[in-house]
């Protein structure tokens, strides 16, 4: 018997989910940050083995956004409990008011629901961490309770078992050997996004949508060239981005280039241009054009 499923990664922002899912799968399939709202797309991690195939849905941080952009993540986010076969719910702190509005969505859902308590390196001991699942036994029939650190990669062993249990039998949907549905040109846009949410502050992160306008063979330099065109909000945002004398935007740049030469193991040589769209995150045609439509 084969087993097979969609498992759902939900939470808060912030909550290491895309960290989870790079610790299950073995590899870097989502971009991580200490940033709010770092993932902004539907991500999925595949894990293969004789036995089952998992595949591991990991959705934007669920919140009540103000801008159209934030709006349309948190939609995605909720839309991504359709259609899985089970849920987990990451939290790393005690039940709150964000916590709540979470478990909401769960209260039609006929699936099983776990809760996994993160980042429990981080905490004091274990009475530390039976207070923190204390704090949600009332609040909701989880099937299983999980405590884990996806950055040590602490118990992922458990998580893993406890997930093949309630596994419903079923096919491989993809090959062996795929390990994320993301396209090339995806992974290098959260790439260079991923750089830039490490070098600003403040509002830029936020105001930065990266496209990637081209991708050609160079058979004469033995590379491929790769544009792509960096959105912000205002000049400002574009001047911080850019740095005195170019040299922020040289450093994640150069950055992006190595870690997408790592991750496709390729060769590539990376232009970057940073372009003014006033007030994009509010304009549905920017949205979807750059990719975040609904």
């Amino acid at each position: 018997m084969h087993k097979s499923g969609f498992i759902a990664i939900v939470g808060r922002p912030n909550v290491g989910k895309s960290t989870l899912l790079n610790a299950l799968i073995g590899q870097k399939i989502a971009i991580t940050s200490t940033k709010p709202q770092t993932t902004r797309h539907r991500i999925s991690g595949i894990l293969s083995s004789e036995k089952y195939q998992m595949i591991f849905v990991d959705t934007p941080g669920m919140h009540k956004g103000k801008d159209l952009l934030n709006i349309q993540i948190d939609r995605l986010a909720v839309s991504s409990l359709r259609d899985v076969d089970l849920v987990m719910f990451v939290v790393d702190r005690e039940m709150g008011k964000a916590e709540e509005i979470v478990i909401r969505y769960f209260k039609n859902l006929k699936i099983p629901v776990f809760l996994v308590i993160n980042k429990i390196d981080q905490l004091i001991n274990k009475q530390a961490i039976d207070q923190l699942i204390m704090s949600y036994l009332n609040e909701y029939p989880f099937a299983a309770y999980l405590p884990i650190s996806a950055l040590e990669r602490t118990h992922l062993d458990k998580v893993l078992e406890t997930i093949e249990q309630y596994l419903p039998e079923g096919p491989k949907y993809f090959p062996e050997d795929m390990k994320s549905d993301q396209s090339e040109a995806m992974i290098m846009s959260e790439l260079v996004r991923e750089k830039i949410l490490y070098y600003t502050e403040q509002e830029v992160p936020h105001a930065v949508a990266v496209i990637i306008e081209s991708i050609k063979e160079n058979i004469e330099h033995n590379t491929v060239d790769v544009s792509a065109l960096i959105m912000v909000e205002r000049s400002s945002q574009k001047q911080i981005l850019i740095g005195r004398g170019g040299e922020k935007m040289k450093r994640i740049g150069s950055e992006a280039r190595q870690e997408i030469n790592r991750l496709l193991d390729t060769k590539i040589h990376l232009t970057l241009w940073v372009k003014v769209k006033k007030d994009w995150r509010n304009r549905p045609r920017d949205l979807r054009s750059f990719g975040y439509g609904e």
